[in-house]
């Protein structure tokens, strides 16, 4: 399957090009996150996209609530397939800097849904949160920061995907903004993974072990957090 174009996998500027233990201890401060207190909250949910993002950001809002429900007693396939697919058919690939006026910011998936753009990181956030939402364990899915490599070349861009993993040391389905079947991680031999995390943990390459201390805390998933619950999706 070939790989997508080059200006479509600039997913973070700041890149992995420099050696991922750089990028990862630029991205950690602080100490480790403990649970965020909330609620799942549709009316909320609801008040904020109408509030920001009018009448089209509240239908596709209104979509994704009817994902929910619809999916809620598939089987995890369907779960994985639909998922993956209602943001990849929905949100447009774009820059940062072009939505946000930032270099690299992570957005919640009300944001993602409101703009109906993001790039490799939101939408990796936006099937996360879905899928737990759907009731797949945390310890299941982890994003995974990646070199994804261009072609036939050598040259790599850094780029995201959501794995699920059926135990912590299985081989992880990917599903990936770029390409729209998911796949064992062993096929995507266009990527080579650099480290991965989600609420619970943060885990280096391919290790099965959450490193305890790290660097500590991702500042910018931390931000994330915040904003999700006052949001009303925590």
């Amino acid at each position: 399957m070939a790989p997508p174009p080059h200006s479509q996998l600039r997913c973070s500027r700041r890149g992995l090009l420099g050696g991922g233990l750089a990028l990862l201890a630029a991205l950690f401060v602080g100490g480790w996150p403990g649970p965020v207190e909330g609620s799942f909250n549709p009316g909320q949910l609801r008040l904020v996209m109408r509030t920001r993002y009018g009448g089209r950001g509240s239908a596709m809002l209104e979509e994704w609530f009817a994902l929910l429900e619809r999916l809620a007693s598939q089987p995890l396939p369907t779960q994985l397939r639909e998922t993956n697919d209602f943001f990849n058919r929905r949100i447009r690939w774009l820059d940062d800097i072009d939505i946000w006026g930032q270099e690299d910011y992570w957005a919640t998936p009300l944001e993602t849904m409101g703009k109906a753009q993001g790039d490799c990181e939101d939408y990796s956030i936006a099937k996360y949160i879905t899928l737990k939402r759907l009731g797949v364990p945390t310890r299941q899915l982890r994003m995974i920061y990646v070199r994804a490599r261009i072609g036939r070349s050598q040259i790599t861009q850094a780029h995201m995907v959501l794995g699920y993993y059926e135990t912590p040391a299985s081989e992880p389905l990917i599903l990936d903004n770029l390409v729209p079947s998911i796949t064992p991680a062993a096929q995507r031999v266009d990527l080579d993974p650099v480290f991965s995390f989600n609420s619970d943990g943060l885990w280096a390459g391919g290790s099965t072990q959450s490193r305890a201390n790290p660097v500590q805390r991702l500042s910018r998933w931390s931000s994330v957090l915040t904003r999700m619950q006052e949001q009303g999706f925590l």
